[in-house]
């Protein structure tokens, strides 16, 4: 029996926006990337890590005495946490009575999280469902999924991976035999703006593409459009070029979101605002961009 645990941060039912039916996406903790406009930025970071929401705080102050670390204070008539402080103990989180304070990142087994996927496995038959992993970046828990996709599998479950792609191949390799689909991200095909925008080269997001589709994999190839990022008709030329060159014939075109700056207050993160629109006048641009490789968007 495997003792390889998943560190989870959200399990997400009725889920109706992460592929085809009724699906439960689980929200894998940890990423090899560090795209600024992350719409998960309590997912980049491996280890569980505290997060408070200070317009639940009715400064009761019991938070504070319980944090050995010293990182909670009280001021304007509402506690606060020093990140750089905090060693996320999870203290405050049992003593607080109105659940200002969560501990992201909890530890599963194979068994503790199939029965979670399992109790709506009736919805996603009468919807044509199941279940998608996210994250963060599922497949950096490789070991772990290597254990727990056959039993899902075996349970008749329909499973798409939604990935960045960004790791070796060997971790999604031994994955695939019981993946039904695969959504991968195409935010750049330039390098130099990957780097930039990401933290990371896109080399191994191409490659990895690249072997999916000598496979012959089931796969949609998704392009998040960051208005004044990678919105640019150049870049996108850039990427239908290779995505025809590839013979991909159709993308999904992801809107823009910022509701991850609201979060990034509340937990310990580098990720800062962008103030970035939301108009989605691009995307009519876009389309035509695509369409002129024989691309449907």
């Amino acid at each position: 029996m495997s003792r390889t645990l998943a560190n989870i941060f959200d399990i997400q039912r009725f889920s109706i926006h992460d592929g085809q039916g009724i699906r439960t996406t689980v929200f894998f903790k940890g990423c090899s990337l560090n795209c600024q406009w992350c719409q998960n930025p309590e997912s980049k970071a491996p280890k569980s890590q505290l997060y408070f929401d200070q317009a639940k705080c009715q400064d009761c102050k019991s938070c504070i005495g319980s944090c050995p670390s010293g990182a909670i204070s009280n001021g304007a008539g509402k506690s606060d946490v020093d990140f750089n402080m905090c060693n996320d103990c999870g203290q405050c989180v049992e003593s607080c009575p109105n659940l200002a304070f969560e501990l992201l990142g909890k530890s599963y087994t194979e068994d503790e999280l199939l029965d979670s996927c399992l109790k709506d496995q009736s919805f996603y038959e009468s919807s044509g469902g199941g279940v998608t992993l996210s994250g963060g970046e599922a497949v950096l828990q490789s070991e772990f999924l290597q254990g727990f996709l056959p039993k899902l599998k075996e349970a008749g479950v329909h499973i798409l991976l939604e990935t960045a792609g960004n790791y070796p191949f060997r971790l999604l390799s031994p994955l695939l035999p019981y993946i039904s689909h695969i959504y991968i991200d195409m935010k750049f095909y330039s390098e130099d703006k990957h780097l930039k925008y990401t933290g990371s080269s896109n080399q191994l997001i191409l490659e990895n593409l690249g072997k999916l589709v000598e496979m012959d994999f089931p796969l949609t190839v998704r392009v998040p459009g960051i208005n004044g990022i990678n919105t640019d008709i150049d870049e996108n030329e850039k990427i239908a070029s290779h995505l025809n060159s590839l013979g991909i014939s159709e993308v999904e075109l992801l809107k823009y979101n910022s509701l991850w700056e609201s979060k990034i207050s509340r937990i310990d993160t580098a990720q800062k605002q962008l103030n970035i629109s939301n108009n989605e006048d691009y995307l009519h641009e876009l389309k035509k961009c695509y369409s002129k490789y024989d691309i449907r968007a």
